[in-house]
């Protein structure tokens, strides 16, 4: 079936614009493993190039130089420059070179860059704009976990967001968070991740019976140290419950375990564990299939700035159980369209869980709104159009100045 998307063309609305994305990782064989950034910029990429926008990725950190197609989506792998001691700058400044090359050559008229680590801060292109989205800096993450920040890092991150032509952030939490860990007063434009609802598509009444999935990185700040208490609890009114873990084992920055699974097995009770599956990593073509088995997906995270995973699982009609904090409430209306607990609240946590398993009513009901909820504001189209305006906007700026 020929996907649709009911984004205004250009001639609606904005002339032909040519975005560039500035980023760490891409989602292709290329380009190495990627995580929610490459995602999230994949996905919108979609969503640009059905208004007929050029697009093009420019990936630092690559083991070569190199250019190539990707469903219509130029991409630039940069290799960093090795100086011991200037790397950073050095291959700051070779991405500004390319910046300017794309600028002048008219095939780019504007850059997105994350927040993560100030890639930006000593970027300074002679004419193109550049702006930044907030997916969640170094310095954030280390607030919500409680940990010390780098503080080169931290002084990259602020002088980026300082020089920036335009602020974005995914989530009204991550946007004033934000400028509480700066110190900064900046106006940030609220336009969230996006996925491709056509990827996406599910029904809440196919699913194994009593099947609870989390997939995503195990690593302490999603929950995966509280979950093993909230799945004893579970188990505890249904002995037939059954935990599925998908995805990367990380290495724990707290304790120095180099494996969050092994940290978490003992915490399971012993006649718990044997319900549980890891599955370890898969490709990420294969991760709707986890979700379509699915009876319930659960995101008990402590850290996240505005999680594709969630939105994920509710484009496909999953009943979502995930914390209440922060960015939760920009994502899932509590008890319409999901469940949000507190993570340390175990028992209130696995009341949620169980109160799904045994209604299947209620959870198509729950299903039916989140994917709707995913359509509305989640949608490539819907946030497309949102980036388009927002990019025009700072190109009249920049031209007026």
């Amino acid at each position: 079936m020929e996907k649709k998307y009911s984004v205004p063309t250009p001639s609606d609305q904005f002339g032909a614009r040519k975005i560039a994305f500035l980023t760490p990782e891409y989602p292709h064989a290329k380009t190495g493993n990627s995580g929610g950034i490459g995602t999230s910029i994949k996905n919108l990429a979609k969503g640009l190039l059905v208004t007929e926008c050029s697009v093009c990725v420019l990936v630092y950190g690559q083991k070569e130089d190199g250019l190539f197609d990707d469903e219509g989506i130029t991409v630039h792998q940069i290799k960093n420059v090795k100086i011991k001691g200037l790397s950073w700058f050095f291959t700051r400044k070779k991405i500004e070179r390319l910046i300017n090359q794309l600028y002048n050559e008219k095939k780019i008229d504007l850059v997105e860059a994350p927040d993560w680590t100030g890639i930006t801060s000593f970027i300074q292109p002679e004419k193109c704009p550049i702006v930044i989205r907030l997916n969640g800096s170094d310095a954030y993450f280390c607030h919500l976990d409680q940990r010390p920040v780098k503080w080169k890092n931290k002084f990259h991150e602020r002088r980026a967001l300082e020089k920036a032509d335009g602020l974005l952030a995914v989530s009204q939490f991550t946007a004033d968070k934000t400028n509480e860990v700066f110190g900064l007063n900046k106006n940030f434009t609220i336009i969230p991740n996006c996925i491709d609802t056509n990827d996406f598509e599910g029904n809440s009444t196919i699913s194994r019976s009593n099947t609870i999935l989390y997939f995503g990185s195990l690593i302490r700040k999603k929950g995966l140290l509280e979950l093993p208490y909230i799945f004893n609890e579970v188990v505890k009114e249904n002995p037939l419950a059954q935990l599925i873990l998908v995805g990367k084992d990380v290495a724990d920055i707290v304790s120095g375990s180099s494996s969050t699974w092994e940290m978490m097995k003992p915490l399971f009770s012993e006649q718990v564990l044997s319900n549980v599956k890891y599955l370890g990593s898969v490709p990420y073509t294969e991760i709707q299939n986890y979700i379509k088995e699915a009876t319930v997906c659960v995101f008990p995270s402590f850290a996240e700035a505005l999680p594709v995973s969630w939105i994920e699982a509710m484009a496909m009609q999953k009943a979502v159980v995930a914390s209440n904090i922060g960015w939760a409430s920009d994502v899932i209306d509590n008890g319409i369209n999901g469940f949000l607990v507190h993570p340390e609240k175990h028992k209130e946590y696995a009341d949620a869980i169980l109160k799904l398993l045994a209604d299947e009513n209620l959870r198509q009901e729950m299903g039916k709104a989140a994917r709707q909820k995913v359509i509305n504001k989640f949608s490539i189209a819907t946030v497309a159009k949102q980036s388009l305006d927002f990019y025009q906007k700072v190109l009249n700026l920049k031209t007026h100045k």
